[in-house]
């Protein structure tokens, strides 16, 4: 089971988000952020946010399936860097 969840971890780099994310969580804000100077570099500066929901993806062979997604938000640019997680 654990060797699935790899590779559809793995083709999960392009997918797409079917309707709403739900369950929405502040993972973390600002200087929080690991990855802070980068989102800084590449889009603004700004008030970062890094989020967490729920939401049902489609990979790319077609499969739909339900997932937690992370991503980075700020209000100028919108969200950014969508990732999944792990499937649910």
């Amino acid at each position: 089971m654990r060797r699935n969840y790899a590779i559809i971890l793995q083709m999960a780099k392009d997918f797409e988000i079917i309707g709403e994310i739900t369950n929405v969580e502040t993972v973390a804000v600002g200087s929080s952020i690991r990855v802070i100077k980068r989102l800084r570099r590449f889009y603004g500066d700004g008030r970062w946010r890094k989020l967490k929901g729920v939401a049902r993806v489609k990979l790319p062979d077609g499969t739909i399936c339900k997932a937690e997604v992370h991503w980075y938000e700020m209000s100028r640019v919108g969200r950014k860097e969508f990732k999944i997680k792990r499937i649910l």
